[in-house]
């Protein structure tokens, strides 16, 4: 007499001692951290009072304001979320002797935000936005790493066949974003700028449209990875 015994192992989102596996907090992360940020500052750019423009001014300017404590938060939240997800998001892809450079960028995107919460922005006598110190660096270390590590991270999702169906995407994503950067740098954030009094609504389109969307769209993946059996 046989016995048959089912090896098929349970699908579930948690390890057998009860705990959310990292994948799944990675994923959330992922989500919640773009989801909350823009929530945050597009009910300021309405809620704001006059003397505020989120046409002309960038996100940060809701830091040099009577309202400075919540961005800057909004600031450190996403910072701490996006680590998180970075290392995540490296856990959950198959390796490859280059993969670690997209979550290094990514991580390195974090660290950008949580810099710009530490440096934030300010406004001189006469209502004007200016830079103390410290905010541009992390401009630069969150935009520019953000966009060149969705391009980065397009090879090595086309080596792990789970990753395979976002490959175009998240390339053309990241093309798309750092096309954008180069174009604000050049034409929207520079004082004098030809387009400078559209600075913020451009900067306001590239996260929302572009960097965000890619962002939900590979931890909406990651939480699906976490759902998979172990082995």
């Amino acid at each position: 007499m046989s016995i048959a015994i089912d090896t098929r192992q349970r699908r579930t989102p948690r390890t057998s001692m009860g705990r959310i596996p990292p994948l799944t907090i990675a994923g959330w992360a992922g989500i919640l951290g773009p989801v909350l940020f823009a929530v945050v500052f597009l009910a300021q750019d309405v809620a704001r009072p006059g003397g505020y423009d989120p046409v002309a001014e960038p996100v940060s300017a809701l830091a040099a304001g009577p309202t400075w404590w919540i961005q800057q938060l909004n600031f450190v939240v996403f910072g701490v979320l996006t680590l998180v997800f970075a290392v995540g998001l490296h856990v959950g892809i198959d390796r490859t002797r280059t993969g670690w450079l997209a979550p290094a960028l990514l991580f390195v995107s974090g660290v950008g935000l949580l810099l710009a919460a530490a440096f934030p922005l300010a406004r001189d006598a006469g209502g004007a936005v200016y830079d103390p110190g410290g905010h541009s660096i992390a401009g630069l270390l969150f935009f520019p790493t953000s966009a060149l590590a969705l391009m980065v991270l397009a090879p090595r999702l086309r080596r792990d066949p789970r990753w395979r169906g976002l490959v175009r995407y998240t390339l053309g994503a990241g093309a798309l974003a750092l096309a954008g950067v180069v174009f604000m740098g050049a034409f929207l954030l520079p004082d004098g700028a030809v387009l400078h009094g559209w600075a913020g609504l451009a900067q306001r389109a590239l996260v929302l449209a572009v960097l965000f969307p890619c962002r939900i769209g590979l931890s909406a993946r990651l939480l699906r990875e976490a759902e998979q059996p172990a082995g």
